[in-house]
């Protein structure tokens, strides 16, 4: 599954931003997108937001009000909307998909897309 992502950028505090994730619509099973990010200075990626078809939306607290994630029905597109950032939000973001079949899953990364909060 290749994965495309696009949208970081520079932002003011305060300000809004909008990343995509896009994977081929007509690949099947991909019950699960989502977005994490990793921080300067650390290794490990940290849980941004996660949208389960047909299940529940997971936020992590520190996005939680301010960040929403989307996935149009019928698509392997998945949104990042990310409102009031601030400069703690600036990182690598990187979206991850995960798709089931009868017998197994898998998990994909996309490339990771820079946001950076500065005035």
């Amino acid at each position: 599954v290749q994965l495309q992502a696009y949208g970081g950028g520079l932002v003011q505090p305060g300000g809004s931003l909008r990343l995509s994730c896009a994977a081929e619509d007509n690949v099947i099973g991909i019950d699960v997108m989502g977005w994490y990010r990793q921080v300067p200075g650390k290794e490990e990626r940290e849980l941004v937001a996660t949208a389960t078809r047909d299940g529940p939306t997971v936020y992590s607290d520190s996005v939680k009000g301010r960040f929403t994630i989307s996935r149009p029905r019928g698509t392997n597109t998945v949104y990042l909307q990310m409102n009031s950032v601030k400069p703690e939000d600036t990182a690598v973001y990187y979206c991850k998909v995960r798709r089931r079949s009868l017998a197994n899953s898998f998990e994909y990364w996309g490339q990771g897309t820079q946001v950076t909060v500065s005035s």
